[in-house]
C-alpha cells in the first residue's frame, strides 16, 4: 500500500466511520458527516494549513473529490469546536488499533502551549483563569498560555494527554489524569513510566507502586544516582523527539486558539493527526514509525 495524503485520509475515513457506526441522532444528517469532520480536520494539520478559511478554499483545488460538502468557515470552526469530545475519543480508538498500545513503557513530559504574547491580548483573552504566566527553563522563556502533558510510548503513541495551567506540579497533573482514567492501567502488569526530574516524588513513588506501574527519573544532584539512571539519557529524547514532531512539523504552538473550546479542539486536531500517521505508517510497516514526510504534501 502507497503512503501518501490520500490513502491515510481514505483508510482513516473508514476506520472512523465504522468506529462510530450509525449516528443516534434524530433528524436531518448534517451534509458533512462526524467522519468527513474529522479526516478533514486531520488533512488541516497534516498539509499545514492554520487558516480554516484559507483550508476551505484549499481543500477543492488540492483535494477534488475527496470532500463533497464543505461548510463555511464559521460552520466548520463551530463544529470543530463542538467536536472536542469527539476528537479526544477518536485518539483513543485509532491509537488502540495498533499494537504499540499495549507497549510496556511509557514517557512522560510537558511542554509550553503559547497562547498570547502582548499584555492586552492577555487581559480580554477568554483563556484567563485557566492560561497563565510561566517560565520555561528548556527554552529560557517566559511565555502566557497552558502547558500540554502528554503522556505516549517511546514510538509517540499518544496514550492520554491533558492541558492545564503552567504553574500547576507536572506530579500532581499526572495523578490526576492516571486518576481520571484508571482503565489505562488496567491490564499493564510491571509498567514503565520515564520522566525528567520534574517528577521527583516519594509520595508519587508510593502512589504508583500500590498500581504496580514502576517511575524510573533522573536524580537531583545531591542525591545518590540509580543504578539505572544511565539507561535514561537516550530515552529522555525520545519525548523531546514527539515535542519537537508536534511544534515543528504539526504548529502546536500556532494553533491560534483563543477559547477553551477553540485551543482544546486545536490541541486534540494535531494529536489525532500525530496519532493517524503512526497508525498508517505501523500498518503499512513503515520503517519509520513516526515520519509525517509522506503526508505533508
Amino acid at each position: 500500500m502507497t503512503t501518501d495524503i490520500n490513502t491515510l485520509l481514505t483508510a482513516l475515513y473508514v476506520k472512523i466511520d465504522d468506529w462510530l457506526g450509525r449516528p443516534a441522532r434524530v433528524g436531518r444528517p448534517p451534509k458533512l458527516s462526524d467522519a468527513e469532520l474529522l479526516t478533514l480536520a486531520v488533512a488541516q494539520v497534516l498539509l499545514g494549513v492554520r487558516s480554516e478559511a484559507r483550508w476551505l478554499r484549499f481543500v477543492p483545488r488540492h483535494l477534488p473529490g475527496a470532500f463533497p460538502y464543505l461548510p463555511g468557515q464559521s460552520g466548520y470552526n463551530k463544529r470543530l469546536r463542538a467536536a472536542l469530545p469527539l476528537l479526544k475519543k477518536a485518539i483513543r480508538a485509532v491509537a488502540a488499533d495498533t499494537d504499540l498500545w499495549t507497549d510496556g513503557v511509557w514517557l512522560v513530559d510537558s511542554t509550553p502551549v503559547e497562547c498570547a504574547r502582548s499584555r492586552p491580548t492577555v487581559k480580554r483573552s477568554q483563556l484567563a483563569g485557566w492560561a497563565g504566566y510561566s517560565y520555561c527553563a528548556s527554552h529560557s522563556r517566559w511565555f502566557w498560555g497552558l502547558r500540554l502533558h502528554l503522556i505516549c510510548t517511546p514510538a509517540g503513541l499518544p496514550i492520554t494527554w491533558a492541558l492545564a495551567n503552567p504553574k500547576l506540579d507536572e506530579r500532581q497533573v499526572l495523578t490526576a489524569v492516571l486518576e481520571h482514567d484508571p482503565g489505562l492501567l488496567r491490564d499493564r502488569p510491571h509498567l514503565l513510566i520515564i520522566a525528567d526530574k520534574g517528577y521527583v516524588s516519594a509520595e508519587l513513588d508510593r502512589w504508583l507502586d500500590q498500581r504496580g506501574v514502576r517511575l524510573l527519573r533522573p536524580s537531583y544532584r545531591n542525591r545518590t544516582p540509580r543504578p539505572d539512571e544511565h539507561l535514561l539519557k537516550p530515552i529522555r529524547q525520545l519525548i523531546e523527539s514527539v515535542n519537537h514532531t508536534l511544534k515543528g512539523q504539526l504548529d502546536l504552538e500556532l494553533h491560534g486558539g483563543r477559547s477553551i473550546e477553540g485551543v482544546g479542539a486545536r490541541i486534540a486536531q494535531r494529536l489525532l493527526a500525530l496519532t493517524a500517521a503512526i497508525w498508517h505508517n505501523r500498518a503499512t510497516g513503515q520503517p519509520v514509525t513516526r515520519s509525517l514526510i509522506a503526508y505533508d504534501h
